[in-house]
């Protein structure tokens, strides 16, 4: 079996590209890591990583390796979190991959949750792109997935899942506020601020402006969910975020969400998945439930409280 610490090095080394960057972030002699790598190389009789002028690149050696060390790494997590459990203490690392929207409203509830009531427990909260998540999820870089609009993959375990609703977004003194809901087509005449393709919400809206045959006219068109909303929270500018995005401001009274009624705008479907292989330990475990939890009350109708995770009645 590899020394653990020369796992710790394998892994960081591939993370950061270089032996340099590894070294600086381990706070360990760069030599030493070097040594250790070449040893390992002559001992399994091929090379680990490609030597490129600016970084290193893993061979086909080095791929079959590095999911080897990381696997040991996982399970070696494990194994502490369970150590500890039998001591009276629920302790160990879980790893969520997300989507920004979601870290800044519904997942800061579930971290004071988790402080208040399993401080031995470490979060590592990572938002990403739709590729990117699902890749770190696949990968086993992340224990879960928590976004929108999730492709199925037989590699996932879908945990739980819901539709949120789309809506026009404004101020609280605009035109269209004081509706109910709102069709597509009353959005027109009103700058609009969009979301972009890079966006799951913005393939999402371009395709029902298609699909109702309106063309666009847009102010601004971005990727950041808080310039959209910061945007428009002045003026008598219109966006399209779903019910999750601007909870927190509609509860405050800082903008108002109008749903969409347009049969050709679908609800955004929020997933929380785990690797279909393999089992969480009981701190994963613990996470995946409460924001299982958390996703049905959302089904339910039941909003948290300030519209934020780890709120909701134990």
């Amino acid at each position: 079996m590899l020394h653990s610490r020369l796992l710790i090095y394998l892994d960081e080394v591939v993370r950061a590209g270089s032996i340099r960057k590894a070294a600086e972030r381990l706070n360990v002699a760069s030599s030493s890591i070097n040594r250790q790598i070449i040893a390992l190389e002559e001992q399994i009789g091929a090379p680990i990583f490609e030597r490129l002028p600016r970084r290193l690149r893993l061979t086909t050696a080095g791929e079959l390796l590095i999911a080897h060390v990381r696997l040991t790494l996982r399970d070696y997590d494990r194994l502490q979190s369970r150590l500890v459990d039998l001591q009276g203490r629920r302790r160990g690392l879980v790893r969520i991959a997300t989507m920004a929207g979601l870290a800044n409203s519904l997942l800061p509830g579930l971290v004071g949750w988790m402080r208040r009531h399993h401080p031995f427990i470490k979060l590592s909260i990572k938002a990403s792109s739709l590729q990117g998540m699902v890749g770190d999820v696949a990968s086993g870089e992340a224990d879960l997935g928590f976004g929108f609009q999730l492709p199925p993959d037989t590699r996932f375990r879908v945990v739980a899942r819901t539709g949120i609703r789309v809506g026009a977004v404004v101020a609280p003194a605009h035109p269209l506020a004081g509706r109910g809901s709102v069709y597509l087509g009353d959005c027109l005449g009103y700058p609009l601020i969009l979301p972009d393709r890079s966006l799951t919400l913005g393939t999402l809206v371009a395709d029902a402006f298609e699909r109702a045959a309106i063309a666009i006219d847009m102010a601004v068109e971005s990727n950041s969910i808080e310039l959209m909303k910061q945007t428009v929270a002045d003026g008598e500018s219109v966006t399209f975020l779903n019910q999750i995005d601007v909870e927190v401001e509609r509860r405050a009274g800082r903008l108002c969400f109008l749903p969409l009624q347009d049969d050709h705008v679908p609800r955004q479907e929020l997933k929380l998945v785990e690797r279909a292989r393999g089992t969480l330990d009981p701190s994963q475990s613990l996470v995946s439930e409460e924001l299982r939890k958390l996703v049905q009350s959302i089904d339910n109708g039941e909003w948290p409280a300030g519209g934020q995770a780890g709120t909701h009645p134990a």
